[in-house]
């Protein structure tokens, strides 16, 4: 049995996505090492820290090896850290006058952490493009459903008209802001690791800012302002992006499951069936958005606890980072692959919207009749009107504009009732103010950050 589901064969599926996974496996994780290690080896030899012939037997090495993960298991448990055990096994592969190069200057952070932000860039790139398809895909739902009403619910209540187009530009705003909120991340993130045993690069010769700089270019990554090894902001901003995106994905996988219900039935999704219940349709994909959402929510807060590390190194607050931190990456690639196929398969039942709207005898109309009559009278009498007519309808199931009009008359204000069109006024279609054009601002600023995006990936 697998320690989480995470790892399970059974549950993995559920909560976690292939590609991904894949980033966090014990084959990826050494891959990364040694990457690393040749293109410090490369980088040492372009400012002169290293013999040139010392780095390309390193670099080829790295690059034609493949290191079973059980050789180093035995020295992991012991030193804490995977690295001392790989570079010593790295030597006797390299050998020769060229192994005493191998690792020179760097520390077991180095190594590790970099090689983390090289998985970590690989899983943006993943989860960016999954974002990217998201949106488009609401982008049109907003737009092809932008008159479409439908009861706006508040407080778990039917409160006033909406549109199903402006529900789902609400959905893309979100994303869009995780997509804006991306591009300034990474260049300040994704930075490589190189400060030495204690911080100081002082085992480079006078050469380490260079070296450090010629690492950055040989891994396409940033260099941080100053030494990182214990001040680990960098990777709580990353772990919270995936966190606001499991967010914004769990609350529109929880959307998506109550306006499923049977009882509602304004969408329908695909889903999974039930062991005793034929009938039934369960919204896998909704629910599982929501755990996710909720598990990378604890996972942060577990993982924000590592921001403590003493010194200039620290022991435990690393080690809770490799518990928490892949949990938060591999959650958000399964809640993209579950919204993915949600909108895939998403059907969009408007006729049932406007039942729906109308299933309380006109009651959601009120705010609307509201402001009409405030137009004739004083608005703390319109109110009070509206409201007494409210739990008239409630009190007797009658139609909400029969009892309207019941209370004017009552009131002595029969005038009011013969100026207002009430058949416009009682249609939810004409109610939806400005909607649509809050749509259009969502709308272009989808279409500004995908130019944005796709001139900042054509200067790279």
């Amino acid at each position: 049995m697998s320690g989480t589901a995470f790892d399970s064969a059974l549950f993995g599926p559920l909560v976690s996505d292939p590609a991904t996974k894949a980033l966090f496996e014990d084959k990826a994780v050494l891959r990364a090492f040694l990457d690393v290690e040749a293109a410090l080896a490369r980088a040492e030899a372009q400012t002169g820290v290293i013999p040139a012939d010392a780095a390309e037997r390193i670099a080829q090495v790295c690059a034609a090896t493949e290191i079973d993960p059980a050789v180093l298991a035995e020295g992991t448990a012991r030193d804490g850290v995977p690295i001392p055990v790989f570079v010593h096994h790295l030597r006797e592969l390299v050998g020769g006058d060229a192994a005493e190069y191998v690792h020179l200057g760097a520390t077991s952070q180095d190594i590790l952490d970099t090689g983390l932000i090289l998985r970590l860039d690989k899983a943006l790139k993943l989860h960016e493009a999954a974002l990217w398809r998201v949106c488009d895909r609401l982008a049109v739902l907003a737009d092809t459903y932008r008159l479409a009403p439908m009861a706006a619910r508040t407080r778990m209540q039917q409160a006033a008209p909406t549109s199903f187009g402006l529900k789902a530009a609400g959905w893309l705003s979100g994303l869009l802001r995780h997509l804006d909120r991306v591009r300034e991340l990474k260049p300040r993130c994704l930075c490589v690791s190189l400060s030495g045993a204690a911080g100081t690069l002082s085992a480079f010769g006078g050469k380490g800012l260079a070296v450090e700089a010629a690492l950055a270019r040989q891994l396409d990554l940033s260099v941080a302002s100053g030494p990182w090894h214990t001040q680990r902001d960098t990777v709580l901003d990353l772990a919270n992006w995936w966190t606001l995106v499991c967010g914004s994905l769990g609350k529109f996988g929880l959307d998506l499951g109550l306006l499923a219900q049977n009882e509602v039935a304004e969408v329908s999704l695909p889903g999974g069936g039930s062991s005793a219940l034929p009938n039934k349709v369960n919204p896998v994909g909704a629910e599982t958005l929501v755990a996710l959402s909720r598990h990378t929510a604890g996972a942060l807060g577990t993982l924000h606890q590592a921001a403590l590390q003493e010194h200039e190194r620290g022991g435990a607050g690393w080690t809770l980072e490799w518990l928490a931190l892949p949990q938060i990456v591999l959650a958000s690639g399964a809640a993209l692959t579950h919204t993915e196929r949600l909108l895939n398969g998403l059907a969009v039942n408007t006729d049932r919207m406007r039942e729906n709207l109308s299933s309380g005898g006109g009651l959601i109309m009120a705010e609307a009749l509201s402001f009409a009559l405030a137009r004739h009278m004083d608005r703390t009498d319109a109110a009070h009107l509206v409201k007494t007519a409210c739990q008239d309808a409630a009190q007797t199931g009658h139609d909400f504009k029969c009892c309207m009009i019941r209370v004017l008359d009552a009131g002595h204000h029969g005038d009011i009732v013969r100026q207002i069109d009430w058949d416009t006024l009682m249609d939810p279609a004409s109610t939806l103010g400005p909607a649509a054009r809050l749509i259009d601002r969502i709308l272009e600023s989808h279409e500004s950050l995908r130019e944005a995006s796709s001139h900042s990936e054509s200067q790279t």
